[in-house]
């Protein structure tokens, strides 16, 4: 018997490779182009896997309708705009930060007496005399000694925090506050103190945050008057960040647009070439072209032809098939159709041939 190597190595690479697409994508197998393989090997009692279509695989398929649908409509350029250029926000009254070292602000850990409690009322009294006759330093001094004397004292912070923000020294208010918040909650004096604090720097959604959280708690007529101010502020920043989060939204979908319009294109230019190579190693087998091994899949009006499927389920033809004698004649007879001469005493050989002659001479 003629050596298995008589096959031509160029074909073996490529039915590797059409073998290693159909375990990769078995999707491939229900193409039309390929039924009459499909049917061959159920005829031989395989099983062709069928169509699996995942979640996935079916939203992919509408994104790309979307994005088909999208792409035959002109793209409307989008002018550079950065998120600052459209945004004008009255700024009046806002101020510098203060830098200052943070003040100090108790001892959390420490145990605290009823004598020391009375103490530290004492010193929060001595302080709001002071803040009425307009000493705000020692207002702050005063709350300081009282805060250390009784540091879970909620109030002793938010007092202290509103000097500061008199003193316009909105960061060592906002600490203040957010101490006595820690505290205390449910307190709205805080929340009205640092809503202020956040007024002075211009942190107008901070400041409408806090401000509302205080009239929440406590209406107070100050508190609600200052939320009437930065709240239009604080809604005009709110909208332009939106505008720009949809923005950045747009130019996302249509970045995964054109990946997957480029992956689409690619993919089918791989399955032009591939279709190419086909075509091309088919070539090489003179009238046989279709690059299927041993020269059958490409015989003129063989593929797709009414009678391929019975001719192939010969068990006499499978047989001679799978013979590497018989299909090394088989593809030197194909490549010069002269050489049949030298198999006429060859009586596997011929009788092969002459099954195929037969089938195509009726199917012609």
């Amino acid at each position: 018997m003629a050596a298995a190597a008589a096959i031509d190595p160029r074909q073996l690479r490529e039915l590797q490779a059409f073998v290693q697409l159909c375990q990769q994508q078995p999707s491939v197998l229900h193409s039309p182009e390929l039924s009459f393989f499909t049917q061959w090997v159920e005829s031989l009692g395989g099983v062709i896997p069928p169509v699996q279509r995942t979640d996935s695989a079916e939203k992919t398929v509408k994104e790309e309708t979307v994005k088909e649908e999208a792409a035959e409509e002109p793209a409307k350029p989008v002018e550079p705009e950065s998120e600052e250029s459209d945004l004008d926000i009255d700024n009046e009254g806002v101020i510098e930060p203060d830098k200052e070292e943070p003040q100090e602000m108790g001892d959390e850990n420490l145990e605290v007496t009823e004598e020391m409690m009375d103490e530290a009322n004492e010193k929060k009294m001595e302080a709001i005399n002071a803040l009425g006759d307009g000493d705000l330093q020692k207002a702050i001094s005063l709350f300081t000694e009282a805060i250390k004397l009784n540091p879970r004292l909620a109030i002793l912070y938010a007092k202290r925090a509103s000097v500061y923000v008199k003193l316009q020294k909105p960061n060592a208010a906002i600490r203040d506050c957010d101490r006595a918040i820690e505290i205390n909650p449910d307190s709205a004096q805080p929340y009205k103190w640092r809503g202020k604090a956040h007024r002075l720097l211009g942190h107008w959604e901070e400041a409408a945050h806090d401000l509302a959280m205080a009239c929440k708690l406590d209406y107070d007529d100050d508190a609600s008057a200052l939320l009437k101010e930065v709240q239009p502020r604080a809604q005009k920043i709110a909208e332009h960040r939106r505008k720009y989060e949809r923005k950045r939204e747009e130019k996302e979908i249509q970045e995964r647009m054109e990946r997957v319009k480029k992956a689409r294109e690619e993919h089918e230019k791989a399955q032009r070439e591939e279709e190419s190579r086909r075509q091309a190693g088919g070539a090489q087998f003179g009238g046989f072209p279709g690059g299927f091994p041993g020269g059958m899949g490409g015989m003129p009006g063989m593929t797709g032809m009414p009678g391929l499927n019975e001719l192939l389920s010969n068990p006499e033809v499978l047989s001679a098939m799978q013979d590497p004698e018989v299909m090394a004649a088989f593809q030197d007879v194909a490549q010069n159709p002269a050489n049949l001469s030298k198999y006429q005493n060859n009586p596997k050989i011929m009788n092969l041939i002459s099954k195929l002659s037969n089938s195509f001479g009726r199917q012609a």
